[in-house]
């Protein structure tokens, strides 16, 4: 985990100010883009991704908005330095305000019986185990907070069988129903948990299922932030929904 100087202080005017949050995945996409939202919100950004540069370039543009930014270059594969993180977050903030797990990937689409099991190990490793190890080491900061939030992306995939997707589809499903449960769990506590389906949307994930696509016919990643402010908020009491971002 490196803390990185020269952030200035923005003044308390944003909905999440004070708000510690990590985001996985944050290199690109819709992790990029929810963390620059957080960022103009107030909130205090831990990102994380595989790649240092793209965290980098990330921190350029939202340091000056930004109360604290820490990058954390992470494969989330690596299922202690999940744990490691979570114990270098307790000893720099002391609570987690709020966790976006957005961090996934797509393995490939093809008949279930063409998938070699790399690739599956690899998928369910990312978009399934990952996040229950994320709660696993996140949980007790969650509730050290005064409202933790739990945000987990999902997508319309783990709804309709639709044939080749069976991996990815699989993975989203597995992950919505250890997201509900766990938000079952955490009930009657002050932490909260649900889950995004941000639908279309221009990201490179995107652009790999549907290469021949025009992506310009799609929305951007910044289009489905305000979700994500609304389920970070102290003052949310949604728990265990699935919900559309448009």
């Amino acid at each position: 985990m490196t803390p990185v100087g020269g952030a200035k202080p923005r003044s308390p005017k944003g909905r999440l100010t004070g708000r510690v949050a990590l985001v996985t995945g944050a290199s690109r996409g819709i992790g990029r883009a929810v963390a620059k939202r957080f960022a103009d919100e107030g909130a205090e950004l831990v990102i994380t991704a595989r790649t240092q540069g793209a965290l980098e370039e990330l921190d350029d543009e939202i340091r000056a908005t930004a109360r604290a930014c820490v990058l954390v270059t992470c494969d989330l594969r690596d299922f202690d330095a999940i744990d490691r993180m979570g114990a270098a977050v307790f000893e720099r903030f002391g609570r987690l305000d709020v966790l976006v797990a957005n961090a996934a990937q797509l393995g490939m689409l093809a008949p279930l019986h063409h998938i070699d099991p790399g690739t599956w190990e690899a998928t369910i490793a990312v978009n399934l185990t990952a996040n229950w190890r994320l709660i696993r080491s996140f949980d007790p900061l969650l509730r050290m907070s005064e409202a933790g939030r739990a945000i987990f992306v999902t997508s319309g995939a783990a709804q309709v069988p639709n044939p080749y997707w069976g991996i990815y589809a699989t993975s989203k499903a597995a992950l919505e129903m250890m997201v509900r449960t766990y938000a079952a769990e955490i009930a009657k506590t002050s932490v909260r948990a649900n889950l995004v389906n941000p639908g279309a949307t221009r990201t490179r994930m995107r652009a790999e299922a549907f290469p021949g696509e025009d992506a310009d016919r799609l929305k951007a990643a910044e289009a489905v932030t305000d979700l994500f402010v609304e389920l970070a908020g102290a003052a949310c009491a949604r728990n265990g929904q699935v919900l559309d971002a448009g």
